[in-house]
């Protein structure tokens, strides 16, 4: 269950908790998060394990979890996702097939290439079973974590979505830089394209 409220009603984590204190056979997990630009706060509750096969908007406040079931997952955030979060993302997802990302917010430590610990290199992120992306509605720094970065790694004809305009800046780029992609659908303003490296 995920709902929107204003920040005078949210209820509290403590106030979520004891409202299903006589749910025995489950534990019930609830997170809430304001989104200050927007004025509003979302509140996740439910239960775990987790049965449902979607997730939707995830935040950076996400709590860790195995979610077996689950093969679509959302993000949205105010705040940028970092490559340590995809990981969390993808360690408890193991069978995500489609991922949306929904954040127009720059990375912070895309140029760095190094975990928030700067003395070890990043670990790469492996979306063994993902078949699409939509990235429409992300920032840039998106795209190039999923296309062009070494640190993470797509399986062969992942349907991707984009934002043409911000697509069509990146042509100077070449193609030849995608090193984690054998090949690659990119759906761009309804034409399929293929990249083969």
């Amino acid at each position: 269950m995920s709902s929107f409220y204003s920040k005078t009603n949210l209820p509290s984590n403590e106030d979520i908790q004891n409202t299903f204190k006589d749910f025995k056979d489950n534990q019930i997990i609830s997170c809430i998060v304001y989104f200050e630009k927007r004025k509003r706060s979302r509140c996740h509750i439910y239960s775990y394990p987790y049965q449902l096969k979607h997730y939707d908007n995830i935040t950076n406040n996400f709590r860790d979890g195995l979610f077996k079931y689950v093969c679509e997952v959302s993000l949205y955030d105010e705040h940028p996702f970092e490559h340590e979060f995809f990981l969390r993302v993808t360690q408890s997802f193991p069978l995500l097939e489609t991922l949306t990302v929904i954040n127009e917010q720059r990375q912070n430590n895309k140029r760095f290439r190094k975990s928030e610990n700067e003395n070890e290199d990043l670990l790469i992120v492996k979306y063994l079973h993902l078949i699409q992306l939509n990235l429409r509605e992300a920032h840039k720094d998106y795209h190039e974590q999923f296309l062009f970065d070494t640190k993470t790694c797509v399986p062969n004809d992942v349907h991707i979505r984009m934002n043409y305009r911000l697509a069509k800046k990146r042509q100077q780029l070449s193609f030849t830089q995608i090193t984690s992609l054998e090949s690659n659908i990119i759906w761009l303003n309804k034409h399929k394209y293929i990249i083969k490296i």
